[in-house]
């Protein structure tokens, strides 16, 4: 992986990779997402993310969506809880036209009355539609267990009684304190020459004013294992448990992903898998997710099941778990298992656009990006005892919350 970085006076981190392609990407990723709310700005990160695409002091809603249109490229963004991205893909002779475009929504944005109205009620639509999708909503509730009461626990998208009080001023207030750029990182992904990239973003990026982060992000509230049962009247139940787990710099995350890749990740011949739908046909999805946060994590398996089903669906997991915890991987099983995952994570990176987004993320948090070659190392490190150390802890029966959907 051969990339190249700089650093613009006021602290915002360019990277680049070279790559022999007709198309370009690139994207800045922010770090601030919806965990750096206040609890009136409860949504305000992912509402930014709608609003930054109404209007700029030079370009109407309508310019700004043809910019890249235009040209057969594409613009998007995303919020998560912990950072906001504005990326987009397009043919390699407009890299210039999308870097302009992303740092004018960015920075320039207005943030029109008219239209911060119309846009609080699409997301209103969007917070229902979720209401209407049980499989969707009930990761949001889930991690609001896992953090009651604190802001990591909010779901994104916040709440229509919350959105309907913001104004530009709230807006502008939230991207002062929070759109800081030394916790910015602008990646790139091109067939376009590092020098001349660096002369893109010094003539659009650098000229934005230095604007240090002031805080730290609190430690997450204390976690208390909880059991909840909510009655939906659904044609399907939905389950959810879990624990909080590791964060970014934890020593055992590479490890954890790994025994989440075999319990229950993206292979159909991940165990829960095998174990509810191939062996059993009691469940037609079901998976198991980790996901690092700064200063926590969370792990947590989800399946949908006729109610009948649920209990004798619930042991099944109960026994993959013990399994885990108390049998170690044979070295056969470890091959495969470590195999798997370096190969997922190559054709991952195999698309550009998926790996300008990866890249972008790790030298925000790390200010490094490791090679696939150096990750592979340390993924052939991790042991079976490794494995059963992280499942005993993980996946304790004392410490994982319930939530189900009947």
């Amino acid at each position: 992986m051969n990339f190249q970085t700089h650093t613009l006076e006021n602290g915002i981190r360019i990277l680049h990779m070279p790559d022999n392609s007709p198309v370009g990407y690139c994207g800045i990723t922010i770090n601030a997402g919806s965990r750096d709310e206040l609890e009136e700005e409860h949504g305000m990160a992912h509402f930014i993310e709608h609003v930054i695409f109404k209007g700029t002091k030079k370009r109407k809603a309508f310019h700004i969506l043809s910019r890249l249109d235009d040209v057969g490229g594409e613009l998007n963004a995303f919020t998560s809880k912990e950072d906001t991205c504005i990326y987009a893909s397009f043919l390699k002779q407009d890299f210039e036209r999308a870097i302009e475009l992303i740092h004018d929504i960015t920075f320039n944005s207005i943030f029109p009355d008219k239209e911060l109205t119309k846009e609080i009620e699409v997301i209103v639509d969007e917070i229902n539609s979720y209401k209407d999708s049980p499989a969707e909503l009930i990761f949001d509730e889930f991690e609001e267990m896992l953090f009651k009461n604190d802001p990591m626990g909010r779901n994104i998208l916040g709440t229509p009684e919350r959105l309907k009080t913001f104004k530009k001023e709230h807006i502008q207030q939230f991207i002062q304190r929070n759109y800081n750029t030394d916790q910015m990182v602008f990646c790139s992904v091109g067939d376009v020459s590092f020098k001349r990239m660096v002369k893109w973003c010094e003539r659009y990026l650098g000229q934005i004013p230095t604007n240090l982060r002031q805080y730290k992000r609190a430690a997450v509230a204390p976690y208390s294992p909880e059991s909840i049962t909510i009655e939906k009247q659904t044609h399907q139940s939905h389950i959810m448990l879990g624990n909080v787990a590791y964060d970014y710099n934890h020593p055992k995350r590479l490890g954890l992903h790994l025994l989440n890749n075999i319990l229950g990740g993206p292979g159909m011949n991940s165990r829960l898998n095998m174990a509810l739908r191939e062996k059993n046909g009691i469940a037609y999805n079901v998976e198991s997710a980790f996901t690092p946060y700064f200063g926590t994590g969370v792990f947590s398996i989800y399946f949908g099941t006729d109610e009948e089903n649920l209990h004798r669906s619930l042991n099944i997991i109960d026994r993959e778990l013990k399994i885990l915890k108390n049998k170690p991987l044979g070295s056969l099983q470890l091959y495969k298992a470590t195999r798997q995952l370096k190969g997922q994570m190559t054709i991952s990176s195999d698309n550009r656009e998926n790996l300008m987004l990866s890249m972008g993320k790790s030298y925000l948090l790390y200010n490094q990006v490791d090679p696939l070659e150096k990750v592979y190392k340390k993924i052939d490190a991790i042991t079976a005892k490794d494995l059963m150390d992280i499942a005993n802890e993980i996946l304790d029966s004392k410490k994982l919350s319930y939530l189900i959907y009947l």
